[in-house]
């Protein structure tokens, strides 16, 4: 009968370490795999939050910018009220408005409209009905705020109220008139109003226009 040795084989041990370094090999790919999904995940999630920011911002931009455009023409509108006082530009109570000449573009409108980055020379700061409001704090007037910089507009005077076709100025579509008759108001311009605004971000710009009526004189 054969007894079985109490002392394993050399053939034995050898078999179990190998056994052993297959396993940490194994644990150490998986271990590579789950850093690798981690670090994919990490990313994505890094991503989305750069999205969502991006959106609030170009959201605020837009909220912004359209809010100085309705105070600019609640401006016009309320100073019709004021018979006293005339709405034509650079003179009365609107001072920070220009003349349209197509012939002559005046600069600081051109570049108001058209350039990029944030523009300020010629254009007005919107703060609010009252002027009192900082649109760059965190807590404006009990509304949150923290915009990069407070919305400008600018005003332009376009001419007089005309209807297509009619010659000696302009008409509210801004072409000039090829003649013919028509109605003609002498007392209501059509002014256009440009805002420029900032989200969060001084990098999230809105340009938005509108064009307006407003009694001249």
């Amino acid at each position: 009968m054969l007894i079985p040795s109490s002392n394993p084989s050399p053939w034995m041990h050898r078999s179990v370490r190998a056994q052993r370094g297959a396993v940490l090999v194994v644990a150490l790919i998986f271990l590579l795999l789950l850093t690798i999904l981690a670090v994919s995940a990490s990313g994505r999630s890094l991503l989305q939050e750069r999205m969502a920011g991006g959106l609030h911002n170009a959201q605020q931009a837009e909220m912004s910018a359209q809010t100085a455009l309705r105070g600019a023409e609640w401006k016009l509108w309320t100073s019709t009220s004021n018979v006293s006082a005339h709405l034509n530009c650079g003179s009365g109570i609107f001072t920070d408005c220009y003349i349209f000449d197509p012939a002559n573009p005046v600069t600081n409108v051109t570049n108001f409209r058209t350039k990029q980055g944030w523009v300020t020379a010629g254009a007005t700061t919107y703060k609010g009905y009252g002027n009192s409001v900082d649109y760059t704090s965190v807590a404006a007037a009990g509304q949150s705020g923290n915009l990069a910089h407070n919305p400008l507009y600018m005003i332009e005077d376009m001419g007089v109220e005309l209807p297509p076709g009619v010659s000696g100025s302009l008409h509210e579509s801004g072409a000039t008139g090829t003649g013919g008759t028509g109605y003609t108001s002498v007392t209501r311009h059509i002014y256009r109003i440009t805002a420029r605004a900032t989200g969060g971000s001084p990098n999230t710009m809105r340009v938005l226009e509108s064009t307006f009526a407003a009694k001249s004189n």
